[in-house]
Order: structure tokens, then C-alpha cells, then sequence
């Protein structure tokens, strides 16, 4: 188990459209693996394979780590089959957007199908943060950035913000 270096926007990494996994092999269980690794590592929530620089269509959440347990789930090949017209507002972040944090609307409650680390189907149905959280990483495996769902405005200020903080990271 490896810890990855996660990608940062305004990387074009981030903006690649993942691609299904053939066959959940050791290979894919090690990189759940290191998902995992490195999410705890920067102290986050979920985890999409792009945003390690692998555009493969896997996720990794645990939304037990903020009580300090560990608690990761392998989401490969996740697909939103239903959602609900209702609405929710949760503030996101993002471990490739650091440091910029704000609230992004998206239906309250989705039925996902994916495969476990195991290979075998899954159906869950979740709400509240489970169904917050799947959206946004399922929305990496199509190259998109919660920041994409803002204002013009915000996201401009955004990147902006991003950039300088990547120029002050830099060595001199």
C-alpha cells in the first residue's frame, strides 16, 4: 500500500474522462488500496482513481474517518441508476480543489450500481453525505470538478485562488 500524490486543479488530469475497469483483479484491489491510503493521508472523505492520475472508473469513500475510524468501501464501475427530483444543499471540498469550500445542490437521494472490491453487484440507494459524496466523486470519473457546478464568478475566483496557491507551493 502506497501513498499517491493526489492531483490539484487547474491539473488537465483532472479533466479526464475515466474509463470502465474489465476486471477486478488484485491490480484493482491494490489500487483501492492506495485510494484509501492516500485519502487518509490528506484527510479526506472519497477519492476517484483520476485524482491520483489513474482514469480508471473507481472510487473509494469513507464517511466513518471523521470519527476516526476506518471504514473504506470500493465503488468500481459506480453508475447512478435513479435519482430524486427532490434537492439537497451540502458545502463540498475537494482534496483536488484544496482549501476552497462551498455549497453545491444535487438530488437528495440516488440508486447506484457498482461492482464491490470483489467484483460481485451492488445496488445501494443513499441519501444525505453518502449521496453527496458519491455525486461528486462520480462526477471526477467524468472529469468534472465540484467547483464546475458554481457561478461563473465563483469558479473564476476559484481558480484563480488555486493558481496562486500552486506558484507559492512551488521551490524557488
Amino acid at each position: 500500500m502506497t501513498i499517491r500524490p493526489i492531483l490539484t486543479a487547474p491539473d488537465p488530469r483532472l479533466k479526464a474522462v475515466s474509463t470502465d475497469v474489465e476486471a477486478v483483479d488484485s491490480a484493482i484491489r491494490a489500487l483501492v488500496d492506495d485510494m484509501a491510503d492516500s485519502m487518509y493521508a490528506a484527510d479526506g472523505i472519497g477519492l476517484a482513481a483520476v485524482q491520483i492520475g489513474v482514469p480508471v472508473r473507481v472510487l473509494v469513500i469513507d464517511l466513518d474517518q471523521k470519527e476516526g475510524k476506518k471504514n473504506p468501501v470500493a465503488y468500481i464501475n459506480p453508475k447512478i441508476v435513479w435519482a430524486s427530483d427532490e434537492m439537497a444543499v451540502f458545502e463540498e471540498g475537494c482534496l483536488s480543489v484544496p482549501e476552497i469550500w462551498d455549497d453545491v445542490e444535487r438530488p437528495a437521494r440516488i440508486r447506484c450500481e457498482y461492482l464491490d472490491r470483489d467484483g460481485k453487484k451492488q445496488l445501494l440507494e443513499a441519501d444525505g453525505m453518502l449521496a453527496t459524496c458519491l455525486q461528486h466523486e462520480m462526477d471526477h470519473l467524468n472529469g468534472v470538478l465540484f467547483i464546475d457546478h458554481l457561478s461563473r464568478l465563483k469558479r473564476g475566483m476559484a481558480i484563480k485562488k488555486l493558481t496562486k496557491l500552486k506558484k507559492l507551493s512551488e521551490p524557488a
